[in-house]
């Protein structure tokens, strides 16, 4: 449906597989395909946590109009705003294909930029998608907000460790 906005929903988990590769969860997979039309994952490291952030092609269309709403918020409460540095944190990020399994290797840059290591617990969030070492989002286990997205996680950690075993 051209013209109608993308939202992601669901989680999904992957381990470090193979030739250095994650999987994209098949949950966020399609979603991610539609607004890119091609298989092709943008990611960016989170402006405030130690995460990843995940999206379409298609989000990038959107970045001047967000630029614009931030100048004039700006501007309406009388604060400076660096429109080149924001511009600069929106359009910094590394288009990353993935194959029709979702597999993908992660770009060594971002892997340090959100401290990952050999696991990825994914989160649509609307617009976005976060990625996250889940140890990373363990800490923050003090915020009542991210409650269900850290018990999610650890079920889904469980349970892929545990085939994982199995192999």
């Amino acid at each position: 449906m051209a013209g109608q906005p993308i939202f992601f929903s669901g989680q999904g988990f992957s381990l470090l597989r193979d030739k250095n590769r994650f999987v994209l969860p098949s949950a966020l997979r399609s979603t991610v395909r539609e607004s890119s039309g091609k298989d092709v994952l943008c990611l960016a490291k989170f402006p405030e946590w130690k995460c990843l952030v995940g999206f379409g092609l298609s989000r990038v269309a959107e970045f001047e109009d967000e630029l614009d709403r931030e100048q004039a918020r700006a501007d309406a409460a009388g604060r400076p705003f660096n429109r080149v540095k924001k511009a600069m944190a929106l359009y910094t990020f590394q288009q990353v294909p993935f194959d029709g399994s979702g597999r993908f290797v992660l770009p060594e840059g971002l892997a340090r930029l959100a401290n990952v290591e050999d696991q990825l617990y994914f989160q649509g969030v609307g617009q976005f998608i976060t990625i996250w070492n889940p140890e990373e989002l363990y800490k923050m286990a003090d915020d009542p907000e991210l409650e269900g997205a850290i018990e999610i996680c650890r079920s889904a950690a469980e349970a892929e460790l545990v085939k994982a075993k199995k192999k």
